[in-house]
């Protein structure tokens, strides 16, 4: 099995996922471990000197003015995790789950938390024993961290809450047993490492890790329903051409452009490109001809989001936080999670627009007028409905998405007593952009479950060799309709094999 050395390097999205489905262990580089014990002495000598350190031995929150006794400082850490598990709603998965865990330790390593080097390996021993701690979807607002869903974590750690082993279908086990069960000890957390185990932006980056992947690829997908969809409509490669998008200069707009050309060989065209030379259309629908405008911008987007996203994943934001060459423990906001809010809105709007756009050809495919195709892609239609029902089924789903792109960052309210007057909603904001990426996936099934009927309606004239391929694929999943059938059974098949792309 491989091993990764964390603290070594910083991490990228893609190492987080690896990870995350599991087959690699995680173990701490020499580097780290020597920040970890260095920050941790630091403020065990900090603690032992009675000096006030919030979270070390004063309440939280509005409580931050309630000096805490010596004797009562381990129990202000295990309270701080009981009363903070208030989760509700569906179970995380098993990687995202195992993101987190990765991301909390990964953010410990820095050496600006004061955690003692048992409570790191501890995290570590959860991943690379497939501990999967129970973690509700709700309950955190993304400022002073996602407490709520890192403190169902944690439990695990001291041997409380529940969990999984390996597998999502297991039993759930209490964290002691789930604990025993893998030879593991419970943690007797120390001072402030309660704290620092639920102060953090990792639920909200462990799931903006997953949508930046999964909107990265649903590019490709995209870029394949298009191409198909604009040979079936015979439209024109023109709007593709590099000159166009050189005097606009976007980097997504030209490199989707370019993609496109690749796809439909332009300036060489196929045989159902040379069958309609000079039939007198100068100009197709936006939604043929803006592919690369849409679909370009989507991508410059996705571009900046990844950078902010690889960005969070390194970085410190529990609170207070520890720097021992200045002398220095100072308390501030690296937990607010307005970043990852900001970008899984805009992310969540990019993508929608992919959706936005290919139902719109959807609806150019199924539509006689301007397809000169048979009506809703069915050689018999009037007996037969065909697809027609699939761009209703599609623009349902493409509405849905203009809810769920109601931007979560502009909301906020005040909690902990007015004391955390402003949140980020960085959670909601992630958990909704996985929502519009699943969502686009499906509309873009539907559209290349019409396009490949499209194609196949012109027979025997071939689309290019590359797309032929495609939709060869899609033949392998789905069957071409001659008669009216159940699609939901097509859609599906088409939305699995999308994730293969």
């Amino acid at each position: 099995m491989k091993t990764f050395e964390l603290g070594k390097t910083k991490l990228t999205i893609e190492e987080v996922a690896q990870i995350a489905r599991g087959g690699i262990k995680v173990r701490l580089g020499h580097g780290a471990i020597k920040r970890i014990e260095k920050a941790n002495r630091y403020l065990l000598e900090k603690a032992e000197s009675g000096e006030t350190v919030y979270g070390v031995n004063t309440g939280f929150g509005l409580l931050s003015n309630v000096r805490i006794e010596k004797k009562d400082l381990a129990q202000l850490q295990v309270n701080l995790l009981r009363s903070h598990a208030v989760g509700t709603g569906a179970e995380l998965p098993r990687e995202q789950v195992r993101a987190m865990i990765l991301l909390r330790a990964a953010t410990l390593t820095q050496g600006n938390s004061g955690v003692s080097l048992r409570v790191v390996n501890a995290l570590l021993d959860l991943l690379n024993h497939d501990v999967i701690p129970y973690i509700p979807e709700q309950g955190s607002v993304g400022a002073s961290g996602d407490l709520s869903p890192l403190a169902h974590l944690a439990l695990v750690l001291i041997g409380e809450g529940k969990a999984r082993l390996g597998s999502a279908s297991g039993e759930w086990l209490s964290g002691a047993d789930a604990l025993r069960a893998r030879k593991l000890k419970p943690v007797v957390l120390g001072p402030k490492e309660g704290l620092a185990l639920i102060n953090g932006t990792q639920f909200m980056a462990a799931l903006s890790v997953f949508a930046v992947l999964e909107a990265e690829q649903l590019m490709r997908v995209a870029l394949y329903s298009g191409a198909m969809t604009l040979e079936a409509l015979r439209g024109t490669t023109t709007a593709f051409d590099e000159k166009i998008h050189a005097v606009r200069p976007h980097p997504g707009q030209i490199e989707v452009a370019r993609q496109f050309r690749d796809l439909l060989d332009h300036p060489k065209k196929s045989q159902i490109a040379r069958s309609h030379e000079g039939c007198g259309k100068v100009q197709d629908p936006y939604s043929l001809r803006c592919i690369p405008q849409v679909h370009g911008a989507t991508l410059d987007t996705l571009r900046f989001v990844r950078e902010v996203v690889e960005r969070e994943i390194n970085s410190v934001t529990d609170n207070p936080l520890v720097f021992t060459d200045a002398n220095q423990i100072l308390s501030g906001g690296n937990f607010h999670g307005q970043y990852l809010a900001l970008t899984m809105d805009y992310l969540s709007i990019a993508v929608a627009e992919l959706g936005s756009i290919s139902e719109q050809r959807i609806e150019k495919l199924i539509n006689p007028a301007i397809s000169d195709l048979p009506a809703f892609l069915m050689k018999k239609s009037g007996i037969n409905s065909g697809f027609m029902i699939v761009q209703v089924a599609a623009a349902s789903i493409v509405s849905e998405n203009k809810t769920l792109c109601h931007p979560a960052s502009v909301d906020t309210i005040p909690t902990s007593a007015d004391k955390e007057d402003h949140v980020s909603m960085g959670a909601w904001a992630a958990r909704k952009c996985l929502k519009v990426i699943t969502n686009v996936r499906r509309v873009l099934a539907m559209e290349v479950m019409a396009a490949a009927q499209g194609i196949d309606l012109l027979a025997p004239l071939k689309t290019t060799a590359k797309l032929e391929k495609i939709k060869a694929q899609v033949r392998a999943r789905v069957p071409y309709f001659d008669e009216d059938a159940p699609f939901y059974e097509a859609i599906s098949e088409l939305e699995s094999l999308t994730h293969e792309w």
